[in-house]
């Protein structure tokens, strides 16, 4: 049985990690190379980077942070936020990324993710869904959550892992930032329709948020932010519960 992953989740701004709530009032809560050398050592499974600040402009410094990081860390990392060519994730692979997320370029020009994933392979390319439950149906949205689309969340999902996506990462934006507990029914019924890891984002407030949707939600693996950046939860110690609780994790 593969292993349920603990996944720390850092937003980057300016080489600074924030956290907001449902996307807004972002805040400063530490150093982006600094606090991923920690959750390695405190035994998370994996890192995701997300660069909210993408713009043309700061596209090198972000790459240059990559490089620092993949220097720092010795487990898998995924970046993200600003690739909207196969030459933006090469940049960042070649930097030392293991993995490279897309979502609102990818809802733009949906044959990135099939360019992508037949240059570099689909364990490269995770696709990150940020969503919003509207009138009873999940509606994705693009630009860190502020415009919306056409897509509902579960035939997106099912398309971008016909096009080659080897991950999906799915953000519940009613639930992000709010510490009180994922979308676990969701999380089901994608890990029911697809045959490709999810990655459950978006709500994290305690240990029996974790365990229920790596279970009753069926997700391959659990992202956070606020819990793990503000020392809420230890990361030695949500695994020992998880494990207790009898969840395949690795201690």
């Amino acid at each position: 049985m593969v292993a349920k992953r603990i996944i720390p989740c850092l937003d980057v701004k300016d080489g600074q990690v924030v956290k907001g709530i449902n996307f807004e009032g972002l805040r400063e809560v530490g150093d982006a190379v600094g606090m991923g050398v920690q959750y390695a050592r405190d035994g998370a499974d994996e890192l995701v980077y997300l660069d909210i600040s993408a713009s043309r402009e700061e596209r090198r410094t972000f790459v240059d942070l990559v490089r620092r990081i993949a220097r720092g860390i010795d487990i898998p990392f995924t970046v993200g936020g600003g690739i909207g060519t196969p030459e933006d994730a090469a940049r960042l692979l070649d930097a030392g990324a293991d993995k490279i997320s897309v979502n609102s370029a990818a809802i733009a020009d949906p044959t990135l993710i099939s360019r992508i994933a037949d240059k570099y392979g689909s364990q490269f390319v995770v696709v990150a869904i940020d969503a919003k439950c509207i009138d009873g149906r999940w509606t994705c949205t693009t630009h860190g959550g502020s415009r919306l689309t056409d897509l509902e969340l579960f035939a997106w999902a099912r398309q971008t892992q016909e096009r080659g996506a080897g991950e999906i990462l799915f953000t519940s934006m009613d639930h992000d930032g709010t510490r009180a507990g994922y979308a676990d029914a969701v999380y089901a019924r994608l890990s029911e329709e697809l045959t490709i890891p999810v990655i459950a984002s978006g709500g994290a407030g305690s240990i029996e948020d974790i365990r229920r949707v790596l279970t009753e939600g069926r997700a391959d693996a659990a992202l956070a932010a606020s819990i793990f950046h503000y020392g809420q939860i230890p990361i030695p110690e949500l695994k020992r519960a998880l494990k207790d609780a009898g969840i395949n994790v690795r201690v």
